[in-house]
Formats: C-alpha cells, sequence, structure tokens
C-alpha cells in the first residue's frame, strides 16, 4: 500500500489539474494558432507560467486502483501487475487467463 500522503498529493492534483483545464486550453490555443500575434503569443505563454506546476496534466501518475503502487501499472485494468495477477487467478477479471502452452 502507498503511503497516503502520496495518494493525497495525486489526488490534490487531479482537482488542481480539473481545476485549470479550461483555462490552460485556452492559453495553449492562443499559442499554436497562426493568427495570432506576437504580442498575443508572449502573453499567453507567461499566463500558462504563472499557473501552478500541479496544473499540467502531464504530472499526474497513474496508480493502482486498490494499492496506489505507481509502478508496473496496467492502463487497461486500473491496477498494478501484483494485484492484476492477484484477481486473474481469482477470476474476477472476465476474459482474462494465465497463459498455458
Amino acid at each position: 500500500m502507498a503511503k497516503k500522503s502520496m495518494l493525497e498529493r495525486e489526488r490534490k492534483r487531479e482537482k488542481t489539474v480539473k481545476r485549470y483545464a479550461k483555462k490552460r486550453a485556452g492559453l495553449k490555443k492562443i499559442i499554436a494558432s497562426p493568427t495570432s500575434s506576437d504580442g498575443e503569443r508572449a502573453a499567453a505563454m507567461a499566463g500558462l507560467q504563472k499557473l501552478p506546476r500541479n496544473a499540467s496534466p502531464s504530472r499526474l501518475r497513474n496508480r493502482c486502483a486498490m494499492t496506489g503502487r505507481p509502478k508496473g501499472f496496467y492502463r487497461k485494468f486500473g491496477l498494478g501487475r501484483n494485484k492484476l495477477r492477484e484477481e486473474t487467478m481469482q477470476g474476477n477479471i472476465p476474459g482474462l487467463r494465465k497463459a498455458s502452452w
């Protein structure tokens, strides 16, 4: 099980990303637009830099839904490799079973 503080930090980052998503998207649109002037583009870049660091979605970390483990994460199932194996062996994941040949 991951430390409670790490899980809380991750939840806090998710909330921050959601809170600033629209503002961030608008600024990125201005920066990428070929019709915007250099002044508008510079102002948009400055505005983007003033946003909190945790407003960036790239700072989020995928974690296992059961244990909070950050490494060995399978995106398709939302679980870490250990829990995925346990749940598979118990037959709790439909269509997934241990390979044997």
